[in-house]
């Protein structure tokens, strides 16, 4: 019995190299066998999506065809796409996760009248990521707080529109709020206050406000006093938090870092 499930096992391993090798077969050649795609079974185009996503294959002219109404992920951090491919989501009702972070440049062609479309298609999106997508505004978020009451983790490190009207609308909307990034944006104290003392306080356990020039030491207290379950909090490079938030913030915790030491222990708070 044991040598036949060893050959089982061999053979399923052969089954999986074939599968892996005819899959990057196609990545290189995809203008040839781009009419097969779309008919490929879901368990394929998914392995399929993430090969091409890794290779930054995926565009707004072929996503259609690996797309299925099954997809729960999609990593498209170094994809080359814009508003085109998240309209074309709408069938997409089962994402969970989308990841556009860019993580050099500004990603342009990025706006709010995508991120609307996709907040209409993917209302179980759980988390969404849009490091550096400078062209989305408040309009965009506010869609996502109000259509995806299931967000968990919200990137919005760098997008240079935000304000605070984004911050409010995911406290009020959003009560499963775990994880949320708003760095290197123009949000004020008023911003976070709303955020930390919407429904999503006592869930909210990573924070990062670092390089935040209108935020204050208001914004750090509000922090402290709202979200029991703060875990990670960075504010560093924020020219406006004093030394009253230090103070504050090692009275939160018995592991109080500075920016210069960035071990991880029960609490990680960052200062400037």
């Amino acid at each position: 019995m044991s040598r036949l499930s060893g050959g089982w096992d061999r053979a399923g391993e052969e089954v999986q190299l074939l599968l892996d090798l005819c899959l990057q077969c196609l990545t290189k050649n995809l203008s040839r066998y781009a009419a097969d795609i779309k008919s490929l079974p879901p368990n394929i185009k998914d392995k399929l999506i993430t090969l091409m996503s890794r290779q930054g294959q995926i565009t707004d002219s072929n996503i259609s065809e690996v797309l299925h109404p099954a997809v729960e992920s999609l990593d498209l951090r170094d994809c080359d796409i814009s508003d085109n491919a998240l309209l074309q989501l709408y069938n997409c009702k089962q994402l969970k996760k989308i990841n556009l972070n860019s993580c050099k440049e500004n990603r342009l062609g990025i706006t709010s009248e995508g991120v609307i479309a996709l907040a209409l298609s993917c209302p179980y999106l759980c988390e969404a990521s849009f490091k550096r997508c400078c062209d989305i505004t408040d309009s965009g978020v506010l869609a996502l707080a109000l259509n995806c009451q299931f967000l968990q983790i919200v990137n919005l490190g760098s997008c240079s529109g935000i304000m605070d009207a984004s911050l409010q609308a995911l406290g009020e909307n959003c009560k499963f709020l775990h994880s949320v990034d708003f760095s290197s944006t123009r949000v004020t104290d008023d911003g976070v206050v709303a955020l930390v003392s919407g429904t999503c306080s006592k869930n909210l356990k990573e924070i990062h406000m670092e390089r935040c020039v209108n935020l204050t030491d208001v914004a750090v207290e509000a922090v402290l006093t709202c979200c029991p379950k703060i875990h990670i909090f960075l504010f560093h490079g924020c020219p406006l938090v004093t030394g009253r938030s230090n103070h504050a913030g090692s009275k939160k915790s018995n592991y109080f870092l500075t920016a210069s030491s960035c071990s991880l222990e029960k609490h990680t708070i960052l200062c400037k």
